[in-house]
């Protein structure tokens, strides 16, 4: 009756390489069903003790209309021609964000194709720095698919800290967040910064499993960071375009920006963040202040 969801997924650092298309289709489907309860997608929660935490393989076969043996054999990796209305009944099931829905896609399709290369190191447009450059007192940079920081204006540094003096390699978010101090003390929900970035990489890995510096940095953070392994082990995918972000900055205090990220249309692996305040407020404030201190506050941010 049923299956047990093995306790050395939960310990999975995420291995040398960042994904195997099949093993990884598995791990997600396992990973999503166990968030969910019977009572949850309106099923009986019938006995009293469960081996499995949260939904069976045959509960979620039920609720999708698809056999036990057919599911089985997806989250084994030996799905072949699964069909859209197939994962989208399962996704609905599951209840999958869009991000997620995408995310199963992605895997499917990754057992069944060749090899993926993955994106170029991508150039940021010399028009784009500009804009950069103009907005004054708007704290704004370019993201690459893989978290590195690739451009910014000189209010994003008197924020978040001066990019320039680091080594390229480690002008990325997630070696950042997860590695440097300073960071931690930077974003009050650090938590919540973590778990995005994270998310926002297994969602990146599901297009590009072979990215050798996704590998390498999946790596390296799975070695050097306990915090980084137990959120990558979640297998939680995820998107945030826009929302709140609450700072702790070493100079002005505590502060809440809004933010937007956009891809950029003729390079989609690209993203343009934008932080703002609304006017006359304590963080709008604030902004102006880092800004009329420039260089000096750069230099001790």
């Amino acid at each position: 009756m049923g299956d047990q969801l093995g306790t050395e997924e939960a310990a999975d650092p995420g291995g040398e390489r960042p994904f195997d298309p099949r093993a990884e289709l598995g791990k997600f489907l396992r990973s999503r069903r166990a968030r969910l309860r019977p009572e949850d997608v309106g099923l009986p929660a019938f006995g009293r003790y469960r081996r499995v935490p949260g939904l069976r393989r045959e509960e979620l076969a039920q609720l999708a209309g698809v056999s036990v043996a057919y599911l089985t054999r997806l989250e084994q990796g030996r799905g072949s021609n699964v069909s859209a209305e197939v994962l989208d009944a399962i996704a609905r099931a599951l209840r999958l964000t869009d991000a997620e829905h995408e995310h199963l896609t992605h895997l499917v399709k990754c057992q069944h194709r060749k090899k993926h290369s993955p994106p170029r190191q991508e150039q940021v447009r010399a028009t784009l720095r500009e804009m950069l450059a103009s907005l004054e007192g708007v704290p704004a940079y370019v993201t690459g698919p893989r978290s590195d920081i690739q451009a910014w204006n000189p209010m994003a540094a008197a924020l978040f800290g001066d990019w320039d003096r680091l080594p390229s390699r480690e002008r990325n978010w997630a070696r950042l967040v997860f590695l440097q101090p300073d960071y931690r003390r930077l974003f009050v929900d650090w938590e919540s910064k973590a778990a995005d970035i994270v998310g926002a990489m297994r969602l990146y890995a599901g297009c590009y499993p072979d990215d050798p510096q996704l590998s390498a940095l999946v790596g390296e953070l799975s070695v050097k960071s306990e915090a980084f392994r137990r959120l990558w082990a979640r297998h939680d995918v995820k998107e945030k375009n826009h929302g709140a972000q609450r700072l702790h900055h070493p100079l002005v205090g505590d502060l809440t920006l809004s933010f937007e990220s956009f891809r950029l249309p003729d390079d989609p692996e690209q993203s343009l963040t934008v932080y703002n305040a609304p006017p006359g407020s304590t963080a709008a404030e604030s902004l102006r202040l880092l800004a009329s201190w420039g260089a000096d506050a750069i230099a001790t941010g």
